[in-house]
């Protein structure tokens, strides 16, 4: 707002400024109707969800409402102010004009008092004090944002700070200090102790005004109440600072999680050799009659986010046998990967120790009861003996394996298993089934289907795959068939994949 100590402007300035005014409020209604209805549709994501990011999100809209609100009510006192200028012009033209003919919301230059709406007037109110005459002149406005009583009449420069809370009075005193002694503009804010008690916080904006021989003869200002501004300002802070946080509490758990996932998965995406094939290799010492071709995968959820509990493994135990399993809990991110981590080592350790199927699974389960972190989940063990070919596997509520044999496929017949964690005594029995040279054994975790809407079972098309299995010379080639059917990247959830060939 520039400095009043005079005006002498044409009639006709005035009209021109006016015209312009009314439309930028035309401008100023049409952008509140937009953001009117980006307002209802954050307000209706905040009934859906009440996430971080839709609570900043509702408060960016209130904040960019109170900028508008603020925008229409200044430029409608600017337009009546201006209404004002023209007639005292037109009055008493070549008149300097006083502060008061300009300050907006002044009731002598026609500001508006109570709407007709009902809005509250005086949330930009105007002040001038005179150095001269010791007058102090105060608009409507400003004395109902400072909730007093007009006639107890306006407050001087001594009086103002004690209106103040507390530890806002320096920012004041600096203000006026610097205004009235070294001419510069003041702009800041503090907080007022109104009539009521009621805290606001002021902004405040003016100019020393000086007479003919440049000395400070009065100081003219503008205080606007931003308490509403400031508090949604706030709030947008603080939302907006969730969601930055949450967003990198979400991104360390994922690392976490992958990390965690990528350290007891097997370190291999595709063909396996066990240890005793790796010495094999190395000395050229042919494989063992009846060993396993092992070929596996993980494929993790489209989003990328979803790091969940799934695992598929393989190791080799003592007299020749192998361990394979697959599984998965109920669950993302860090606490489902953990565990998983857990879960696996135990099936590693017990397995080592000798432990069938049948008991790995019943201990498995009493494991996920007792847990400080109760999980639910669903796993397949399967003990294989190279020497003769036999496979004894147990189960609990998950997909059984899947037999390839001479160009068809079939599933295994599950025994007694429910899911982990879930009954706290649960029977668990297991299978027993001879292998065959060629024979191709598909274990996965029921997640692998993805979003394929065919509506048919994974198991279905896995089944399908029965003739390029037949075809196939290794597990890898198996693998690749597998993964060019179920490797979509609109999986819904993550999945594991084994493929096991027997030897010759």
């Amino acid at each position: 707002m520039p400095s009043p100590p005079s005006a002498d402007r044409s009639p006709a300035e005035p009209l021109e400024q006016h015209d312009t005014v009314d439309a930028l409020i035309s401008q100023a209604r049409r952008l509140r109707g937009g953001i009117d209805a980006v307002r209802r549709e954050a307000a209706a994501d905040a009934e859906r969800s009440d996430d971080a990011r839709t609570r900043w999100q509702r408060a960016l809209c209130e904040l960019v409402v109170h900028h508008v609100d603020n925008l229409g009510e200044h430029l409608g006192q600017l337009r009546d102010g201006l209404t004002g200028d023209l007639a005292a012009a037109e009055a008493v033209e070549g008149r300097a004009t006083t502060l008061t003919a300009e300050r907006p919301g002044d009731p002598a230059a026609g500001g508006p008092g109570e709407s007709e709406a009902g809005r509250p007037s005086g949330r930009v109110g105007s002040a001038e004090w005179n150095f001269l005459t010791d007058e102090v002149t105060w608009s409507d406005e400003l004395f109902q944002l400072f909730g007093r009583d007009p006639a107890d009449g306006a407050l001087t420069l001594d009086e103002l700070p004690s209106w103040l809370a507390e530890e806002d009075t320096e920012v004041l005193t600096a203000m006026v200090t610097d205004c009235l002694v070294d001419g510069k503009p003041i702009d800041g804010e503090f907080r007022i102790v109104r009539g009521d008690g009621a805290r606001r916080t002021v902004h405040m904006m003016g100019e020393p005004v000086l007479d003919a021989d440049g000395c400070t003869a009065s100081m003219w200002a503008v205080l606007r109440d931003v308490t509403e501004l400031r508090r949604c300002r706030e709030e947008v802070h603080e939302t907006r600072d969730s969601v930055h946080h949450q967003r990198h509490v979400a991104q360390t758990e994922h690392r976490l999680a992958v990390e965690l996932q990528e350290a007891v998965l097997p370190p291999w995406r595709g063909s396996l050799r066990l240890p005793h094939q790796e010495k094999g290799a190395a000395t050229g010492t042919p494989g063992a009659a009846g060993a396993l071709d092992l070929a596996g995968h993980y494929l993790p959820a489209a989003t990328g986010s979803l790091v969940g509990g799934d695992w598929f493994d393989a190791m080799e135990l003592p007299g020749g046998q192998t361990l394979l399993s697959v599984g998965g809990l109920t669950g993302h991110g860090v606490a489902a990967a953990s565990t998983m981590a857990m879960l696996l080592g135990a099936v590693r350790g017990m397995a080592l120790s000798g432990a069938e199927p049948a008991q790995l699974m019943s201990r498995l389960n009493h494991l996920l009861d007792a847990s400080a972190q109760p999980a639910l989940g669903n796993a397949l063990c399967c003990r294989y003996e190279a020497g003769s070919r036999s496979l004894l596997w147990a189960q609990a509520d998950h997909p059984a394996p899947l037999l390839f044999r001479d160009g068809g496929g079939r599933a295994l017949r599950p025994p007694e298993g429910v899911l982990l964690g879930a009954v706290g005594d649960a029977v668990y029995t297991q299978a027993q089934e001879q292998l065959f040279p060629g024979d191709v054994l598909v274990l996965h975790t029921e997640a692998l289907h993805g979003a394929v809407p065919v509506g048919r079972p994974a198991a279905e098309r896995l089944l399908d795959l029965a003739p390029r299995f037949a075809c196939a010379e290794s597990a890898q080639d198996c693998l690749r068939a597998v993964l060019e059917e179920f490797g979509d990247k609109d999986r819904e959830d993550d999945a594991c994949v084994l493929i096991a060939r027997v030897g010759s």
